[in-house]
């Protein structure tokens, strides 16, 4: 009931000339308590040395004293460090002002002729001080108690006890919506461990472990730190994950208000920032010199990675961007988002509306703006959608390439750099192999003599936070109470960030002499079926609990184990350890466009099974999985 009560008058405050009139009683009560004290409780003593008569001095002085430090102002039940100053500051004016008087009164021999004991000014000042801070702590105490009565407490371990972590606490405490309790500070640093900060005791990373964790009930785990290494986060996550507890992180400091935070905006660690690496630092000056002054054109802009690449390229000192894609609301979002940014927008970018496949409209493209570097991102990537829609697949992923690779050698655009998946190796599904033949193609490109521009390809797997992808899926699924779909339970892929992917396509575009295709050391890959288990625990719950993971079976064209590296391709380093060019034999140009025209000729008459037979011709090591054009492939021996 009292609760209820509370919450009913919650959005209303005590006055501040309520909170005034009850520092007034305070300040009586200490200076009569400080005369009682003083004189052993002697009550002819207290007459003799006028107590009626200071006491509305000391009253007056007082209330002054307040008026001029805005002791009173502040909000009881959200009493800070900042009140407790203002209060010390009129506690302090108070008693400079009563040793003042004192002062005058024993050198001009003022009627009151007796002077205020220094001892009672020390005694009040310190009750006066004492009580103002008392009654507003323990009516905070109060108020978040009974508030929080009847709430579940939740057991809080934070990760980092400098000055994030303490901002952190206190924004645990204070939430009235929960009752939260910081059992412990975690940390690295020596001179911290085994001490108390604000009297919670600082352990080391080794209480991380299973009978800590379960004796001490911990349901959450907050890393408290800023600018985390993404590896060192990552190793956090793993010593908790085991427990079921929820992982959270919280904000950037530039996204506090007024230098604090409110507990709504601690958010759950997501899985994109378990699955990153320590950052890759490529050569900066290098992609500066190849693109400053330059005009360059990005297709498939308004895309996951054309989209970055654009940004990307917005902090180097380009000459104009063409950021170009079909997709009409996507693109204007992104020009609204860089006009917002960037200063230099109506000076260096322009975004054009337009089909890669589209002859005329690409030739007026070059034609206006005459690209010095093309950034060839725009493709249709979605697998299952491209085995039932090869006719699409082909037309922007091969011909869209082929018209745009073309275009390039006829206006002499100095470089060509192609955007490729790992899909495209030893391709098991239509979209695969259609991204496969236009690497072929635009590599024959390099063969041909005095032709001036050089053709790039970068490769790489599955992109985090992209459209599509296979997170955002989890996550939507875990929110609607499950079950998590995992096609099958040994299916693995390479991961890695859309700000990575796109510092290696840069960095191919300024390093590339022309036919490489550039990969990175991706590292590890990540089995889906572990990702989906991660991403349920890291929303706090069980995966088989309270969460179903359910096996729904290959889709079509999908293969268990994404590669980097066809079979006949090896490797070669360049001078950074972490990228490396895949050495392949070119093919003839002569030979592969002739096969391309001959698909061209399938494609008209959009048979299916017939285009997709010629891919097989020209692409050798595309072998459907789990699709209907299996039966084209032919037995192996």
């Amino acid at each position: 009931m009292i609760k209820r009560f509370l919450l009913h008058f919650s959005n209303r405050f005590v006055s501040r000339y309520t909170i005034l009139t009850g520092d007034i009683l305070i300040v009586i009560i200490s200076l009569v308590l400080a005369y009682f004290i003083r004189f052993n409780f002697d009550l002819t003593d207290i007459a003799i040395w006028k107590l009626p008569t200071y006491l509305p001095i000391v009253v007056i002085i007082s209330v002054i004293a307040f008026l001029v430090t805005q002791s009173y102002v502040g909000i009881i039940r959200h009493t800070s460090t900042d009140d407790v100053i203002r209060i010390f500051k009129a506690i302090l004016l108070t008693a400079v002002v009563l040793i003042l008087i004192n002062t005058i009164i024993l050198l001009y021999e003022w009627p009151l002729k007796q002077v205020l004991p220094l001892g009672i000014i020390i005694m009040y000042s310190l009750i006066t001080l004492f009580l103002m801070i008392f009654t507003r702590l323990f009516s905070k105490l109060i108020w978040i108690n009974l508030l929080k009565g009847q709430s579940k407490t939740s057991n809080v371990l934070i990760y980092g006890a400098g000055k994030a972590g303490i901002f952190t606490k206190n924004a645990l405490i204070n939430d009235l919506d929960n009752d939260y309790k910081v059992v412990c500070f975690v940390d690295e640093n020596p001179g911290m461990i085994g001490k108390t900060l604000e009297g919670i005791h600082v352990s080391g990373p080794e209480v991380m472990n299973p009978k800590f964790m379960v004796q001490k009930k911990i349901s959450q785990v907050i890393i408290a730190i800023q600018n985390i290494d993404p590896v060192k986060k990552r190793q956090i996550a793993d010593a908790c994950l085991q427990f079921n507890v929820a992982i959270k992180n919280i904000p950037p400091f530039e996204t506090w208000i007024n230098g604090e935070f409110q507990v709504q905006q601690i958010k759950n660690v997501k899985i994109e920032d378990l699955l990153q690496r320590e950052p890759i630092v490529l050569n900066n000056s290098m992609v500066s010199s190849v693109h400053e002054g330059k005009v360059i054109m990005v297709t498939g802009a308004a895309g996951s990675i054309g989209s970055e690449i654009a940004r990307q390229l917005m902090h180097l000192p380009i000459g104009k961007i063409i950021l170009l894609d079909q997709a009409e609301t996507p693109l204007f979002n992104l020009a609204m988002s860089f006009r917002h940014k960037f200063t230099a927008y109506d000076e260096l970018v322009q975004v054009v509306i337009a089909d890669v496949s589209d002859q005329r409209r690409m030739e007026w493209v070059f034609e206006k703006y005459k690209p010095q570097l093309v950034y060839h991102a725009a493709a249709y990537k979605h697998v299952p959608m491209m085995e039932e829609n090869p006719v699409e697949a082909i037309r922007v992923n091969v011909f869209g390439t082929r018209m745009l690779a073309d275009l390039a050698i006829r206006f002499e655009t100095e470089r060509f750099v192609m955007v490729s998946t790992d899909k495209s190796v030893n391709a098991s599904n239509v979209m695969g192999a259609t991204k496969r033949l236009a690497e072929i193609y635009t590599q024959s490109l390099n063969t041909m003599p005095r032709q001036k521009t050089r053709f790039i390809t970068t490769r790489f797997g599955n992109v985090l936070g992209s459209s599509g992808s296979v997170i955002p899926i989890f996550r939507q699924q875990i929110e609607e109470g499950g079950p998590v779909t995992v096609t099958h339970p040994e299916i693995t892929r390479f991961f890695m960030t859309i700000p990575e992917a796109c510092q290696l396509v840069l960095e191919a575009g300024a390093m590339g002499k022309g036919g490489e295709i550039f990969m990175f050391d991706m590292g590890l890959p990540v089995r889906i079926v572990d990702m989906a288990r991660n991403m349920i625990r890291l929303s706090g719950l069980q995966p088989d609990k309270d969460i179903e993971i359910v096996f729904s079976g290959l889709r079509p064209g999908e293969k268990l184990f994404e590669e980097l590296l066809n079979n006949d391709e090896n490797t070669i380093p360049t001078h950074h350890p972490r990228i490396m060019i895949a050495k392949v034999n070119p093919a003839d140009h002569e030979l592969v466009t002739s096969q391309i025209e001959k698909l061209e000729l399938s494609w008209k008459t959009s048979d299916d099974f017939e285009m997709v037979r010629i891919i097989k011709q020209i692409v050798p090591d595309f072998r459907s999985n789990n699709s209907i054009y299996e039966s084209l492939d032919t037995p192996l021996t």
